[in-house]
């Protein structure tokens, strides 16, 4: 092993999230090569800088003008030059004032810096990496998107353990995930368990009420006094798009980052949908625990990076640069919630719409799903074949997505205010048709 995987190894040791570490985990390091000399002389070589493989001229990267002309606000060095393994500093900084704002009871001596990465697919893929060997398990609620099945299945050959998301009353499923804690804590040897929740959900749109969110803490916390070592991946992709008053509006990353020494919380998140800027594709991975010090954050990002610097090499420069422009604009808080009331609108047409589908032909095979925030709303469709369902709706030119065969997910966030009677329209038609 590596000495400067042994030296990480070694901070970590007394910790959960030494304990939680993969094979991969544990080897991997971030070297002092070449991206690390070419940093430190960037701040010392102030006659000739001839570490880092860029074409520059006059001390600035070789831009070609018409590249440089379709980003008239940025310099040569924010457009074209490698941004840091771990991310634009500054970049890192402020997103976790954002989470600080967002999350008033995040208590930020209990986590790290966040750490950049190239979307929230890639913070999943670190953290599959980083924490998982062949023939450990997951549990995942049974509504998850399907990206997850491909990280930890087929790339890590890790086993999803579901449980189902909703009770009867159409709630957080509490009773279910306890009982999927307690299925799947070892008997013997180092007991460990890991669990990934996502919310606003993808596929249904749902997000715990506060009451349901303190009590999910709770049980995890519950089971970590068993001395049952926990990583807690929250997947919070569609974060602060809450639409009622009474849907806990703060990660359970910010109760989970200070539950419990035994706890090691990591929030996955991103600019993706949060500053409606897809295909920039930059998320953020941040480490939460009760007993981690500065040291112990230090070692688990120097990880962190060296996984990030042997896979993608670093996230877009470019993309971060024009984030951190918009964050210190006057007009982004403006901006921002004028987009947050689009979606809101929205959500609460579809929810007037279904309400006044009650008793229609279709509702005796679509049952809407509880949802209160998000992209995206799903209907049960039992005993109707979803696909069936989706495939009549693509002859009539409508897009929707078959999951499992029984559920079809909506993504009203993609369809205008004014057209979405009409979409809701043609799907309970289609369904009566089809189910007569």
């Amino acid at each position: 092993m590596n000495p400067i995987a042994q030296e990480l190894n070694q901070v970590l040791s007394n910790n959960v999230c030494g304990r939680l570490l993969s094979d991969f985990g544990k080897e991997i390091f971030f070297p002092r090569g070449i991206v690390a000399q070419a940093a430190e002389a960037a701040s010392k070589a102030k006659r000739f800088d001839a570490t880092i493989g860029m074409a520059v001229e006059a001390r600035q990267p070789m831009v070609l003008p018409v590249v440089a002309q379709q980003v008239p606000g940025l310099g040569p060095r924010e457009v074209a030059a490698y941004a840091p393994a771990g991310g634009v500093l500054s970049v890192r900084e402020g997103w976790l004032e954002q989470m600080r704002s967002k999350n008033p009871n995040l208590d930020s001596k209990t986590c790290s810096l966040p750490m950049v990465v190239p979307g929230l697919t890639n913070g999943i893929f670190q953290c599959a990496d980083l924490f998982f060997n062949v023939g450990d398990t997951i549990i995942i609620p049974n509504m998850h998107w399907d990206n997850y099945e491909l990280i930890f299945e087929t790339r890590r050959n890790v086993s999803i353990a579901e449980f189902d998301l909703f009770n009867e009353a159409g709630g957080f499923n509490l009773k279910a995930l306890e009982q999927a804690l307690d299925a799947n804590t070892p008997k013997q040897g180092h007991k460990r368990l890991a669990v990934l929740l996502n919310f606003p959900n993808n596929p249904t749109g749902y997000s715990p009420n506060k009451a349901e969110a303190q009590a999910i803490a709770a049980i995890l916390t519950k089971k970590a006094d068993q001395g049952v070592d926990i990583l807690v991946i929250c997947d919070d992709a569609y974060f602060g798009l809450f639409y009622e008053k009474e849907t806990n509006n703060e990660s359970l990353f910010a109760q989970l980052a200070k539950a419990h020494e035994r706890i090691l919380a990591i929030k996955v998140d991103g600019s993706t949908k949060e500053d409606f800027v897809w295909g920039f594709r930059l998320g953020f991975v941040t480490f939460g625990n009760l007993s981690m010090t500065d040291k112990h954050f230090a070692a688990i990002l120097q990880k962190l990076m060296g996984s990030i610097r042997s896979s993608i090499s670093n996230s877009s420069g470019l993309g971060q640069f024009i984030l951190k422009n918009a964050y210190e604009h006057p007009s982004y808080p403006e901006q921002k919630s004028a987009a947050f009331k689009k979606l809101e609108a929205r959500y609460f047409e579809v929810k007037k719409i279904i309400a006044n589908y009650k008793d229609s032909p279709g509702t005796k095979v679509l049952k809407p799903l509880p949802f209160n925030s998000g992209y995206f709303m799903s209907f049960d469709c039992y005993p109707l074949n979803a696909e069936k369902l989706r495939q009549a709706l693509l002859e009539r030119g409508i897009g929707t997505i078959n999951l499992k065969d029984r559920y079809l997910r909506v993504a009203y966030s993609a369809i205008d205010l004014a057209e979405l009677a009409t979409l809701y329209e043609e799907i309970f038609l289609v369904a009566a048709q089809l189910a007569v």
